[in-house]
């Protein structure tokens, strides 16, 4: 088996590695979303002359929490994409290649090919993974039959083009088991969609359903009671503890298991005319079968410190990271500056320095222009960032949420900007003391 010990400071253009020499990466970062360019940038910022290697296998970058308003048609979907070549900072190696495996007992990650690269430090955010073919049929018909999903770039253009072609009947909005990455998303395309028939009437009504496997309508229960009132405004139908198990596009059928409260399990089957679907998510699969992972799948590290439990030169954030805090592009804002002055630390001998309060948020579109700002931290503590109460729909949550947010994205955030951050910081000290 071929190893790759070492890597130039710069790649080629098609980013391949462009040489080799005797040294290990520096620190090695696996994945190039958005945990994985912003610790990158983070890193050029802190300390310029230390060697990154990043490896992602994908030439596109995107800006996945835009993907709701691109299947309400307030995005085009060409405003979410970027090409990764041009986000990942000057000097930052890139292998554009697939991880396969881990082998941290060796310092080693080995490639879909074989090849093996050695480090001395690893930042693991990979994401998670879509599990399509969880859902009988749910490949097969996706983009299709008014089978749609905001989750896959390929269908979220597909979900606006069912919206407004609907002329009535069931529509149903499914969710699977938690966790899963912006757990307000699948209610979110939902109460526009609602809020879009209103607007424009129908030729016939709609009956909406909300099939979640949950029986819970949102983690945090501060924020129900308004996502609540949306739901019983646009006279949306409630199905708690429904798993979609198969789907039949031709015939227009989902197949759900219903558990009673009994524990008991039955089929259910359903009709639709359009039907939106959130799959069932999990760790990749290389996370999943690797030393680094825990009994669920996701990668071991300290909820506050973001370094592995076992291996103390690894470090993880985002979707794939075992922390219990929401997979939101805003928990990645708050974790990148802990694991960049952790990781530092490690290099320089020193004990971790910074500590991540479980931060995450979700801006809850109940309609056009209107938006419940949902911040949190672990335990579900409420954390708003203005003096208002963050259970009220408001049109500048709605503009924070389409304008400022995507900027603050592109322009800071994967730049390696620590915006916000040392407010935050000294918010958690203060309401935490030693």
């Amino acid at each position: 088996m071929d190893t790759i010990q070492g890597l130039e400071a710069r790649s080629g253009a098609n980013g391949s590695p462009s040489g080799a020499t005797e040294r290990a990466a520096a620190v090695l970062i696996v994945g190039g979303g958005a945990a994985g360019i912003t610790v990158a940038a983070a890193l050029r910022r802190h300390r310029p002359q230390l060697p990154v290697t990043l490896v992602e296998p994908s030439g596109t970058h995107a800006y996945q929490p835009g993907w709701t308003l691109v299947g309400a048609g307030v995005f085009s979907l060409a405003q979410t994409l970027r090409r990764e070549e041009t986000l990942i900072p000057k000097g930052i190696t890139w292998i554009r290649a697939a991880v396969a495996a881990f082998h941290p007992d060796e310092n080693q990650v080995e490639f879909a090919d074989g090849r093996r690269l050695a480090y001395r430090h690893l930042v693991v955010c990979p994401g998670l993974q879509l599990d399509w073919d969880k859902v009988e049929g749910l490949r097969a018909t996706l983009g299709s039959h008014g089978v749609c999903s905001n989750y896959s770039a390929a269908s979220a253009e597909y979900t606006w083009k069912c919206l407004q072609e609907f002329r009535g009947g069931t529509a149903l909005f499914t969710q699977p088991p938690m966790p899963i990455k912006c757990a307000g998303a699948p209610q979110k395309i939902m109460y526009l969609a609602a809020d879009r028939w209103r607007r424009h009437g129908l030729p016939r009504p709609a009956e909406i359903e909300f099939c979640l496997a949950g029986d819970a309508l949102f983690g945090v229960p501060f924020f129900v009671p308004p996502l609540q009132r949306a739901v019983d405004d646009y006279g949306i139908g409630l199905r708690y503890r429904h798993t979609l198990k198969a789907v039949h596009g031709p015939s227009r059928t989902a197949h759900f298991t219903l558990t009673d409260a009994e524990g008991r399990t039955r089929e259910v089957e359903k009709r639709f005319d359009l039907m939106h679907v959130t799959p069932p998510q999990s760790a990749p699969d290389f996370v999943k079968a690797s030393p680094l992972a825990n009994g669920a799948g996701w990668v071991e590290v300290d909820p506050a410190t973001l370094r592995h439990a076992r291996y103390a030169n690894v470090f993880s954030l985002g979707d794939a990271a075992g922390t219990s805090n929401a997979k939101t592009a805003a928990a990645v804002r708050l974790q990148a500056p802990v694991v960049v002055r952790n990781l530092l630390a490690a290099i320089d001998g020193r004990p971790p320095e910074a500590s991540y309060d479980g931060y995450g948020s979700c801006p809850l579109i109940t309609g056009y222009g209107k938006v419940v700002l949902a911040e949190f931290t672990y335990g579900g503590e409420v954390t708003p960032s203005f003096p208002l109460d963050p259970r009220k729909p408001r049109r500048s949550a709605w503009l924070l949420k389409t304008k400022l947010l995507p900027f603050l994205y592109w322009n800071m955030m994967l730049r390696g900007s620590e915006f916000g951050v040392k407010h935050r910081a000294r918010r958690f000290a203060e309401a935490h003391p030693a």
